[in-house]
């Protein structure tokens, strides 16, 4: 079975590594091939794809779209996509202002709570200075020693209520799916066990993301406790959702490394059951 990992992230968002690390990272840990998903922005795919090209690892390009539905934000993974095209291009473009702009609130709103410095340090995370996020703070408020570790981190700040939290409007999920599919892409909801939906809700967005076309739903995820993979793969099998695995990978020590978790259960269609590139670059079997 090949080892697949369609969500990780590189310093072109808020990850730490490069994405010619990222690639060699995956390549060591026996991933066979990988989607490189920054956050709003395809700008490490071109570097990707060069390492990737001698490590005898499939990388496919693709990028994590910010979304607003239901009062809340949701993450669309758009893989196989053309990173050039012009309409995706435009719509990435148009989200990485805003995140300049909410970065920016965010130091503000740490600074009325007696934090100082704190947008100018999350920059100085970020090699990506239009891609500062919340993880970049997170960073920076562990350095200064406000909190000892990232939970923490976000458990204090940077949420819904906390000091560093601004509000702030993302695209929409017909803007997100049509740009993934105008550029040739396959649409996939993120880590859906990371929303505070309540079932009503979640069904709800599966079925206006079912209705706009999208296509998969991540089952495995870094984000997700094993408990919940059998969860989300009856979703997937309910709303005729194919499903993905991804690790969500940032950085090594946060979260899951790349490559390493478990299998779809037998059941699920994998999303990437017949890509004519995996079955050119691989004789092994794709499910």
């Amino acid at each position: 079975m090949l080892n697949i990992d369609l969500h990780c992230h590189s310093n072109m968002s808020d990850g730490v590594l490069s994405p010619a690390e990222v690639v060699a990272r995956a390549a060591a840990n026996g991933v066979h091939a990988l989607a490189l998903t920054d956050h709003d922005d395809v700008a490490g795919i071109v570097a990707a794809q060069a390492v990737a090209e001698t490590a005898g690892l499939r990388l496919i390009p693709g990028v994590e779209i910010s979304v607003s539905w239901g009062g809340q934000t949701v993450h669309i993974i758009g893989l196989r996509i053309d990173p050039q095209h012009p309409e995706l291009a435009a719509g990435l473009h148009g989200i990485r202002r805003g995140r300049v702009e909410r970065a920016r609130r965010m130091g503000d709103d740490l600074a009325q709570s007696g934090i100082a410095g704190a947008y100018a340090g999350a920059c100085g995370y970020a090699a990506n200075k239009q891609l500062v996020g919340r993880t970049h703070f997170a960073r920076w408020l562990v350095a200064q020693g406000h909190v000892p570790d990232m939970r923490t981190a976000f458990r204090r700040f940077l949420t819904r209520g906390n000091p560093g939290y601004v509000e702030h409007q993302w695209t929409t999920l017909e803007n997100a799916v049509g740009w993934i599919h105008a550029s040739g892409g396959t649409a996939v909801i993120a880590h859906p066990g990371r929303y505070a939906f309540n079932a009503r809700e979640l069904h709800l967005l599966l079925d206006a993301f079912r209705a706009l076309g999208g296509e998969g739903i991540e089952v495995i995820s870094g984000s997700h406790h094993p408990t919940e993979y059998g969860k989300f793969a009856d979703l997937a099998r309910a709303f005729s959702l194919k499903a993905s695995r991804g690790t969500d990978f940032h950085a090594p020590g946060e979260g899951a490394d790349i490559g390493r978790l478990p299998a779809l259960p037998h059941y699920c269609q994998p999303v990437w059951q017949g890509w004519p590139e995996l079955a050119t670059h691989f004789s092994s079997s794709l499910a």
